[in-house]
């Protein structure tokens, strides 16, 4: 792809397009940002595009400029129905997200996951297990680096691992993974698209432009994932955790046994560390991957057996007075709190934030059957109440502090408190992070 001299504008000046402003310039292309923001807003982004030739134009999205764009690059957090993005998009001109633009300069195989849940943990899982195998590695995306830093860099790379966002397949042309893998799909961001339909749609776009020489590795238990991978052109493999595969990968018994083209090899999973059901799916996952793009069976498992579960994802507090204590705060949608559930009986649940628009049904049987306490905060709290509060002993705190001594009052030897939240954070906290902190310290304080 030639950038050189074109005029090329970079919508949003977050992470994502200060890096595509960054490699664009270098290119040689005449690069020109827009972000709503003010300068000192953007003080720290803006640090890093010292010294190059790029216009901003900050504080508004000049329609002229749009229009008299060559190309347009759109950062993640950019809605689609941005009344600028409409109007150069009827006009013609050529709009992309940050990943497809890295695709087009990225010649190694690439393995892309999505999901909306467990994306994080199979990315890092799996790069650690192409590393493991020997292959110069780039991990990114979603998480970390994006994947226009590895484009732009002249490090050696053998193998590309990303985590991949719906919002970054909204834009996409060719991008075009090797191996593509759809863990799940659950209801979340229904404040950015206007149906569920819209969502999942977003997410099936990763499969788009693959063939038949490439992998779709999806969730064959859950039936939304399954419904949608009829008319695929790549190779199905499929994961499950309920039933035998003859082709795909599979758990039984405390065995996952993969096949494939009359290969068969199998992994006990008694002394695998990453606990939960969500982890056995995520595991699955990113053996398949590996696997099927030439990783040796027992490196790849041995990364398994040493990897570590990662923050902020069902992660152990400590215990007291018999009763242990988890922290999920990334768990900010309804399908990620169906998975912490089953991983635990007689559970103290507090959960609650901001609300992203999701029904709570698929929570009422496990509530029913495994939360005997219900703890709920923030602003969603008075609507999980209604339609979860009649299933178990629901009470409400005022902070996530005043929740976790309601929990240690409530809870008796023998049970588990769990912080999952099912909701974003940003009604109380900076992120879901500065959640997780504040909860381990009030844990940490009992």
């Amino acid at each position: 792809m030639e950038v050189a001299n074109k005029k090329i504008l970079v919508v949003g000046l977050a992470k994502t397009g200060v890096a595509c402003a960054r490699f664009l310039a270098s290119k040689g292309a005449q690069v020109t940002v827009t972000d709503m923001r003010s300068q000192s807003e953007l003080a720290g982004p803006l640090s890093d595009l010292t010294g190059m030739e790029i216009t901003l134009e900050l504080e508004q999205h000049n329609p002229a400029t749009f229009l008299a764009s060559d190309l347009i690059v759109v950062s993640p957090g950019v809605p689609m129905d941005l009344p600028q993005l409409v109007a150069a998009q009827q006009s013609g001109i050529e709009i992309i997200s940050e990943i497809e633009l890295a695709s087009r300069f990225i010649d190694v195989p690439l393995a892309a996951i999505t999901g909306t849940n467990g994306k994080t943990t199979t990315t890092t899982l799996l790069g650690a297990i192409f590393k493991h195998n020997g292959y110069h590695t780039f991990v990114g995306g979603n998480i970390g680096n994006p994947l226009i830093e590895m484009a732009g860099s002249h490090q050696i790379v053998d193998q590309v691992v990303a985590e991949i966002s719906s919002f970054q397949l909204e834009w996409i042309n060719s991008f075009r993974p090797t191996v593509a893998a759809l863990l799940n799909l659950s209801e979340d961001h229904l404040d950015r698209y206007q149906s569920y339909q819209e969502y999942i749609a977003a997410k099936m776009r990763i499969f788009e432009n693959q063939t038949e020489d490439d992998f779709a590795v999806v969730n064959r238990d859950d039936q939304l994932v399954w419904a949608q991978t009829r008319n695929l052109k790549a190779q199905l493999f499929p994961f499950s955790r309920k039933m035998e595969l003859q082709e795909g990968i599979y758990y039984h018994d405390g065995v996952i046994t993969y096949r494939h083209n009359r290969r068969e090899e199998c992994f006990p999973t008694a002394a695998i560390r990453l606990q939960g059901v969500h982890n056995l799916e995520n595991i699955m996952a990113a053996l398949a991957c590996a696997l099927l793009l030439g990783c040796r069976a027992d490196d790849s498992f041995e990364t398994v057996l040493c990897f570590d579960a990662l923050h902020h994802r069902m992660e152990f507090v400590r215990e007291v007075n018999g009763v242990s204590w988890y922290e999920d705060s990334k768990a900010t949608n309804v399908g990620s709190v169906e998975k912490a559930l089953e991983s635990f009986e007689n559970i103290t649940l507090i959960a609650g934030g901001k609300d992203k628009g999701g029904s709570y049904a698929p929570l009422e049987a496990l509530v029913r059957e495994r939360v005997r306490h219900l703890i709920l905060i923030g602003e969603a709290a008075q609507r999980m109440e209604l339609e979860l509060g009649q299933l178990t002993d629901t009470r409400r705190a005022a902070t996530l502090e005043e929740a976790v001594q309601l929990a240690a009052e409530i809870t008796e030897p023998g049970g588990t408190v769990l912080m999952s939240p099912a909701c974003s954070s940003f009604d109380m906290f900076r992120d879901y992070e500065e959640r997780a902190q504040r909860f381990i310290a009030a844990v940490k304080a009992l």
